[in-house]
Parts: C-alpha cells; structure tokens; sequence
C-alpha cells in the first residue's frame, strides 16, 4: 500500500472527520444522558426505599431496570437488523421517558419498580441501536475509540450527577430527579436521530427466527422475573409457615429453569460452558457485571445507613467508579498487543478491587479509600468491557452485528440482574431491622459477589484464545438463534 493509500486510510479511521461528527457528537450525547441518569437514580434511591418504606425491596428496584432491559434487548436485536437501528431508537426512547414519569409520580416503592422496569425496557432497546448504529458506520479501526469516548462520557455525569441528584433530593426532593431526567434523555436522542436517517434495514429473511427471539426474550424476562420476586419475597416474609416456604422456593425453581431452557438460543453456541472465543468473550461481560452492580447498587445504602453520609457525598463513591471506568477504557483503546487478553487483566483487577473493598468496608476505613478502590474497580470493568465491544463487533458478520450485540447486552444485564436481585436478596436474609447499618451484612454481599470476578478470569482465558480475524470468516458458528424455532 502506497503512503498515499495508508494516509487516507488512517483518515478514514477517524470519529471525527466531517462525515462523522455529527453522529459521533449524537451517540456521546445519549451516553451522556443515559449517564446522568443512572447516576442520579442510583444517588437517589436511598432515599427513596426509605420514604416509601421499599428497603426490603430495595435491590428490586435495580434488578427489574435489567431484567426489562433483556426483553427490550432481545427484541431490539433481531428488530435493528430487519428494520435498521431507528425505530429501536425511537421506541427505546419514549418507554424510557415513560417510566421515569412514572416513578417520578410513585406513591408506593411498587410503582417505583414498575417504573424502573419501564425504563429498562426502553434502554435496553436504545443500547442495542447504539451499538448497531456504531458498528454500521464506523470503520473497525475507528471503534475502539469510539467506546473510549463512550466511556468519556460518563466522566461528567459521574462528577456532577451524584452532586446534582443529592441537593435536588435534599432540597425538592427524590421525585425530581426522575422527571428532571426525562427531557434530558429526550433532547439526546433529538440531536442523534437525523443522522441515522441513512442506516435503514438490511436484506433479510428472518421473519420468523426474529419471532422466535421475541418469545424466548419474553421467556426469559419472564422467569428472571418470577424467579427474583420469588426469593425477595421469601427472604422479606416475617416467620414463614412450610406452606409459603415450599411455594415461593418452587416458584423460584420453575424461573429459573425456564431461564436456563431459552436462554441458549439467544447467546452464541457454548456460552454458558464457556467455549473458547466469541462465546467466552461474551460470558466475560456477564460475569463481571454479577460482581460490579450488585456491589455498586448497594455502596449509597451502607454508605447512608452505617455512617450516616448524605447522599450527595455518597455518589462520590459511585462517581470514582466512574471515572476509573473512563480511564480503563481509554487505556483500552490505545493497546498494541491481542486485546482478548485485556479481558484476563480486567477480571484479574476486578477482583483484587473488589477484595480490597470488602476489607476496606469491614475495617471501616475512611471514605477516600473506598472511593479509590471503587475506582480501580471501575478501571477494570472499562478495560474489559469496552474490549468485550470491540471484539463482538469485530467477529461478527455485518448481518448478525445487531442480534450478536444483542447476545452482549443479554450476557451483560443478565450478570446485573443476578448481581443486584442476589444481593437485594442476602441483603433481605440478613439485614437486621433494628439495625439497619450493620456493617458485617455489606461485606458478606460483597464477599460473595468476589466468587464471579474468579469466574470471570476463567472465562477471560478462554475468551482470550478466540481468532484474531475479522467477520465472516466463521458466520455459522457465531449465534446459536441462527437455528430456526
């Protein structure tokens, strides 16, 4: 290749050429957005339970955001492939608003959960055609920038959401953190929208495999669903007679084994063993994601409830998170060696972190130390997921980015909702109503949330022996919902 030929080549590789600014400013401003918007609802929340009385429910309202967000992810997959990205987009927009205006307005934490749910069928949707949309129109050299920046985008939600959605909760209160958000994630879907005038649908096919997927997505949600109220309900019930016991543990059985049974059709081919490659990649999103969320969605309440901290100086924790995430995926984006092996490096940081963070909660150590542990750990998941991107998109044929981008959030916000609703779940077994703050409940959440960041290094090894070649070297093997119902 002449130097001529390289130069235009590297220019072309850019997110910031004049072709692709525009789309480039819209995806960072729904990241953005979407941002602000979890870092408030998690600030937030604490607040929340406690007015609403919702504490024994209170990882609910985190796991149900995720497990509507595997119906909307489900659907959106097979949908963005058939139709293009605009009308998951479009969809993914208003359920999110919806439900925020909803749990804005709640008068019972019940309402705030359906809420969540709403939102999460709605942001479920959005992701997917986010990622569809950037593996669409972004040359392959260009993504990895593209997911560093994306994790940039959450650099100034996190330092100013926690802070924003404290003193509105402390002066106005909670409600207004979850309708202020809602013409913010309007305005970012508005500025992203007609540049994706252009992305329309591909040739396809695949009427009835997408139906299918749309079953089994509802499957899926379904018995995540029933599966989670089951133990939360089980662990929040005073003095439970045998009855009740064997009722809502049979309840809890039956949503999982219906979530086992569809799941694999909607991942690729060995991803629940762990088979080397794409697979294993995928299991390695999931995995961390178990460690990560159960622990953050629970560092406000230990933070509010065993040292009395306001919940603007609590979301600083969340905010080091954050930042450190920024930082490993812009680490991420400038390697030079196989990057499947940033996932065994990320797991392997992840769950030094999150060790350390147990102790350092045990010990009660000050707040800045936890803040600088949480950030590592928020290092480590930038690093590996923003890879687990790059990779998914690069070994998968263009005609299968949205359904394998699809698998990605499946693995990803299935590892949130066993995190959360696990952890909401100890929480509930162990908490101590008279003594709300009891430090040794926390580290014994985190403790077994460590057990997935070991898991997630061994999947990271198996991940990291995939091929290094591009798409459509290996099409049939790369989604086991290419098989008809």
């Amino acid at each position: 290749m002449s130097k001529t030929a390289r130069t235009a080549t590297k220019k072309s590789a850019g997110v910031m050429t004049p072709e692709l600014r525009p789309l480039t400013i819209g995806i960072l401003a729904i990241i953005t957005c979407a941002a602000f918007e979890a870092m408030a609802v998690i600030t937030a929340m604490p607040s929340v339970a406690r007015e609403l009385s919702g504490e024994a429910s209170y990882g609910l309202a985190f796991s149900m955001y995720l497990t509507a967000s595997l119906l909307g992810t489900v659907v959106a997959g097979s949908w963005c492939d058939r139709k293009g990205p605009r009308p998951a987009l479009a969809v993914g927009m208003t359920l999110m608003i919806l439900g925020l205006l909803v749990a804005g307005v709640a008068s019972d934490f019940w309402l705030v959960t359906v809420g969540r749910a709403v939102s999460g069928l709605g942001g479920g949707a959005m992701i997917v055609a986010v990622y569809v949309v950037i593996g669409r129109s972004f040359p392959q050299r260009a993504q990895p920038v593209v997911f560093g920046w994306l994790a940039a985008a959450w650099v100034l939600p996190a330092l100013i959401g926690p802070v924003v959605a404290g003193f509105v909760t402390q002066q106005f209160g909670w409600r207004w953190v979850f309708l202020g958000a809602a013409p913010v994630v309007l305005a970012a879907v508005v500025i992203v929208w007609p540049k994706t005038r252009e992305l329309g649908p591909l040739d396809s096919n695949e009427a009835g495999s997408a139906r299918a997927r749309v079953l089994r997505g509802l499957a899926l949600a379904g018995g995540v669903f029933v599966a989670q109220w089951a133990v939360v309900r089980l662990a929040d019930t005073q003095d439970p007679d045998a009855g009740t016991v064997t009722g809502l543990a049979l309840l809890a059985a039956a949503g999982v084994v219906v979530a086992l049974f569809v799941l694999p059709a909607l991942l690729p081919k060995g991803t629940l063993v762990l088979g080397r490659g794409l697979p294993s990649i995928i299991a390695t999103r999931g995995l961390v994601n178990v460690a990560f969320f159960g622990t953050e969605a629970f560092i406000p309440l230990m933070l509010a409830s065993s040292r009395e901290i306001d919940p603007g100086t609590a979301g600083l924790t969340l905010s080091a998170g954050a930042l450190g995430w920024s930082a490993g995926s812009y680490v991420q984006a400038r390697v030079t060696f196989k990057r499947q092996w940033l996932l065994v490096a990320g797991s392997s940081i992840l769950s030094l972190s999150l060790g350390g963070f147990a102790l350092a909660t045990a010990v009660e150590a000050p707040l800045w130390v936890l803040a600088v542990v949480w950030g590592l750990s928020g290092f480590a998941m930038g690093m590996t997921l923003s890879s687990t991107s790059v990779l998914v998109l690069k070994l998968s044929p263009t005609t299968e980015q949205g359904r394998n981008s699809a698998a990605l959030q499946i693995s990803d916000q299935l590892g949130g909702v066993a995190g959360t609703a696990g952890a909401g779940a100890l929480f509930a077994l162990l908490r101590d109503p008279a003594d709300p703050g009891h430090v040794p409940t926390f580290v014994a959440i985190w403790l077994a949330l460590w057990v997935f960041t070991a898991a997630g290094i061994v999947s990271g090894l198996r991940g990291a022996r995939s091929s290094d070649e591009g798409p459509g070297l290996t099409p049939s093997k790369s989604m086991e919902g290419t098989v008809p119902a």
